[in-house]
């Protein structure tokens, strides 16, 4: 419906309800009365049954981004329906002290206000200066988080660095390594030579750069052997050349040594079926301390594993005149060297290929030989898989269950170190002849000369691991840990099921004997509106601040979960979040016009045998609204929820109901039951709404119905609304059918908005719309004809009951030419569905092979073809002459 009809007078106050709904002076203080009174904090004694969730803890340097957005948006929706349908719902929030990050900020503080770097202070001193920075400008997001109405219970804030979740990483430690599950070796990983220390996969980003392909020489004579890389500086540490054992072109070379230009040392030629002999040149040098695959290589072969590299990734320890040359510097040497010498058999520029960087300094990564700290998965992750397996954990959307048995049924050890100073100390000591004690929380570390600890820290990911049980005061046996673990859920991004919900999985089971989640829901990323991946390079990052700023957080919230189907990406623009506060200020301008009415949910409810039709239609339509948003919201499906909300509210309360509504109130023998229908309707919708847009129903729901807070109202129930009736159904979609075409016609007629006209309708009571007369009339300003009605224009509304035949009396009204050019096209589109018919069917190849019904069916289309010609020809000869 696209008519909008002049406003009625007002019958009721709506003081208490601004004429406009203006987020911006309203959300903080809103937000700070909930907190205050206690709304969103948990109680383990109310005998409620438990729900729990945990944050996803953003990190304490980060701002609020629209994936945090995302998964806030998404978990308070599940916790807020889940406090109104009477749970104790715990949504717990906190921050990770982010090792990396964290540091990185810190030491670029010290150095732009000119003090000492870490390494001058010392780490006492430098951790210190972390700690006041915290306390100073760390954690903004948690203010930010208000802002988009997190329901979080704020008396349990943690901080994966706090001393409760330290004595929790502590006892895990202790225990996984008294279990021989943590040990420490050299191992290949991923090293930042900016940071001086290993990363994690997540920490990686990978990118196509413009390189160079090196085929080089080694060897002489008859044992010379051509390899290639795009590394050429890695050659100081090889230490063998491989190639398949199939390979005849090399079958004479395999067990024999080769001698290395440059270094001058004798290198063994290995077989190895991990060799492509299609690639290249079929050999492959191995460098087992720098490339991860020659690292496996090595350990199969039992090869020298020299690393040639410092910490920074400065050439070192090699012996030759490359040593304290960067790596890149010493790649163009080196190969000017092997140029000189004769032994650069080809090269290839540009060669494009994927390079892993550093995503905090932009830095390439060096895989490096390292003695690390590592976690042995075999076990915990075949437990993790078990637990989906058997359903004690599921994972939503069910597709992302390959995913998950993919990483863990194919895990490798984890390293879990860092050459760091911000984060949990390696509790493990060593001393002046070798010993290595780990000590656990309650015991003392040894002393005496000698004596030191590790140096490294945990991989931040380790602690947060421990965060769906250490939250809750693990290890002791706390009231909070026996409620709400396991989780009840855990919502977060499908970008990190591996580095997190594996972890946390394997940490769960490992510490408590079960999984931490019931269920898991993985969301998709943010996109922008053409579908790209946000970046800063791009320019194309949305700040949702400035879109609560300009739309309230009801907007960004309800956009979100409008856009949030299961596992798959989204895109957003700032017109789609201006489209959403259209539907805030919809449901704004509704609640204030049934106010004005004297709509209210106090009034009872008349008999079902004394409402109208369109009253019972929009209790059932409430009804079956409220089944599907239960259903849906059940399944995680945020998206198709929220799409029904939307067009219940939109289309069918606001623009059909509240319509059916307005002749409605003019008649003393409905007015008290539409208003009691219409109180109770958005009662219910202000509820099921407040999930998603928590702020507006708040405002509408407290003064619609006088109560403290919807936040702890009743979720709407199963006796929301009327069971559906199906005749009353169809009578009220003929209803609309019929206003619909009336409305169309008076538009195609230039017919202005408020001007009436004369109007007789045929046809209602056999179509069984003889109830609905009033509300037709009153709809498309069609007037009573008097006894000198003489009609100048119809309208024929084929519906479900029958033809509805209005006739109207637009003299002076009607543009007789828009009329003749709209009917002269019906006549035309007439005319061609006959002429194809008839086509098809007088030729026999059509009627002799189509099948029977297939004729019947043109033969019919034939026909109201015929009868709308004839129809339409009558209409145009009742036209008067233009």
């Amino acid at each position: 419906m696209t008519e909008t009809l002049p406003p009625r007078p007002i019958r009721g106050a709506t003081a208490d309800l601004p004429p406009k709904w203006n987020p911006g002076e309203v959300e903080a203080g809103m937000y700070r009365r909930w907190v205050e009174n206690g709304y969103f904090t948990a109680d383990p004694d109310s005998g409620k049954p438990p729900y729990s969730i945990v944050i996803p803890p953003p990190n304490v340097t980060g701002s609020l981004h629209l994936g945090h957005a995302m998964d806030h948006t998404l978990i308070d929706i599940l916790t807020r329906r889940r406090r109104m349908q009477g749970y104790d719902a715990l949504w717990l929030p906190g921050m990770d002290h982010a090792g990396i990050a964290t540091q990185s900020v810190v030491e670029r503080r010290l150095a732009e206000a000119g003090e000492p770097g870490r390494r001058e202070l010392g780490r006492t001193e430098f951790v210190q200066r972390v700690w006041e920075w915290k306390a100073e400008s760390g954690g903004s997001i948690l203010g930010q988080m208000t802002r988009l109405g997190d329901g979080v219970d704020w008396s349990r804030e943690r901080f994966t660095l706090d001393e409760g979740l330290s004595r929790a990483v502590n006892t895990v430690f202790k225990r996984m390594f008294d279990d021989g599950l943590i040990y420490r070796a050299e191992r290949l990983v991923n090293w930042s030579p900016a940071l001086q220390s290993a990363i994690s996969d997540i920490e990686v980003d990978h990118k196509e750069v413009e390189g160079e392909l090196v085929s080089m020489l080694y060897g002489d004579g008859e044992d010379a052997i051509v390899v290639a890389t795009t590394r050429v500086e890695t050659m100081l540490g090889d230490t063998a050349v491989a190639v398949h054992p199939d390979d005849e072109r090399y079958a004479h070379l395999v067990g024999k040594t080769i001698r290395m230009p440059i270094t001058g040392r004798d290198i063994p030629v290995i077989s190895d079926p991990y060799v492509d002999p299609e690639f290249g040149s079929g050999a492959v040098k191995i460098t087992p301390a720098h490339d991860p695959n020659d690292f496996e290589m090595g350990r199969r072969h039992d090869l020298p594993m020299p690393t040639i590299m410092d910490e920074s990734g400065v050439i070192a320890g090699t012996g030759t005149r490359f040593d304290g040359m960067d790596r890149f510097e010493a790649r163009v040497a080196i190969r000017e060297e092997l140029a000189a010498q004769g032994r650069i058999v080809a090269e290839k520029r540009p060669y494009i290929h994927s390079i892993g960087h550093d995503s905090r300094t932009g830095v390439p990564i060096e895989p490096r030989l390292s003695l690390q700290w590592f976690v042995r998965v075999e076990s915990l992750a075949k437990a993790s898989g078990d637990a989906v397996r058997s359903g004690a954990t599921t994972i939503h959307p069910a597709e992302m269950e390959s995913r998950f048995f993919d990483w863990v049924d194919n895990m490798h050890d984890w390293c879990i170190s860092r050459q760091l100073w911000w984060g949990h100390r390696i509790p493990v000591w060593y001393g002046p002849n070798g010993e290595m004690v780990c000590v656990g929380p309650d015991e003392e570390p040894p002393t005496g000369e000698g004596w030191r600890q590790d140096e490294d820290v945990l991989d931040t990911w380790f602690s947060s691991g421990l965060w769906p049980f250490s939250t809750l005061g693990w290890p002791d046996k706390t009231p909070d840990l026996e409620r709400y673990y396991p989780n009840s859920v855990l919502v977060t991004g499908y970008d990190i099921l591996f580095f997190w919900v594996v972890r946390m999985m394997m940490f769960g089971i490992y510490a408590m004997g079960e999984a931490p989640f019931r269920d898991v829901y993985l969301h998709g990323l943010i996109r922008d509106e053409h579908g790209k991946k946000m970046s800063k390079s791009k320019g194309n990052v949305i700040d949702p601040l400035e879109l609560i700023d300009a739309y309230g957080a009801d907007a960004l919230r309800f956009t979100i979960a409008r856009g949030s189907n299961p596992g798959t990406d989204m895109s957003l623009s700032h017109e789609w979040v201006a489209g959403s506060r259209n539907f805030t200020t919809k449901l704004w301008n509704a609640t204030r016009f049934a106010m004005a009415n004297g709509a209210s949910p106090a009034l009872p409810l008349p008999a079902v045998e004394d409402l109208t039709d369109a009253d019972r239609w929009i209790l059932g339509r409430l009804r079956e609204v409220r089944e599907q948003t239960d259903a849906l919201l059940e399944d995680f499906q945020f998206a198709k929820a929220t799409e029904g909300l939307y067009h219940f509210t939109w289309d069918e309360l606001c623009d059909w109901y509240l319509e059916l509504a307005k002749p409605q109130f003019d008649d003393p023998a409905t007015a008290d039951g539409t208003r009691a229908v219409l109180g109770h309707a958005l009662d219910a919708l202000l509820r099921m709404l407040h999930p998603i847009t928590p702020f507006v129903t708040e405002a509408l729901w407290t003064t619609l119905t006088g109560g403290e807070t919807v936040v702890t109202a009743a979720w709407p129930g199963e006796d929301t609304g009327l069971p559906v009736d199906a005749g009353v159904v169809a009578r009220v979609e003929a209803a609309q059918k019929l206003i619909t075409e009336v409305r169309r016609f008076r538009t195609e007629q230039g017919l202005p908005d408020r001007r009436s006209v004369a109007a007789r309708l045929v046809g209602l009571d056999a179509a069984g719309l003889e109830a609905h007369g009033a509300a037709v009339r009153f709809l498309t300003r069609l007037d009573p004809a008097g006894d000198d009605f003489a009609p100048t224009a119809t309208v024929d509304v084929t519906v479900a009951g029958g033809k509805v035949h209005v006739e109207l009396d637009t003299s002076g009204a009607i543009d007789v030419a828009a009329e003749r050019a709209r009917l002269g096209r019906d006549l035309a589109a007439a005319q061609k569905e006959l002429d194809q018919a008839d086509k098809k069917l007088t030729n026999p190849k059509f009627t002799e092979k189509a099948p029977a019904t297939v004729v019947d069916g043109i033969r019919a289309r034939r026909e109201a073809a015929v009868a709308e010609i004839e129809r339409v020809s009558g209409r145009l000869a009742a036209l008067p002459e233009s």
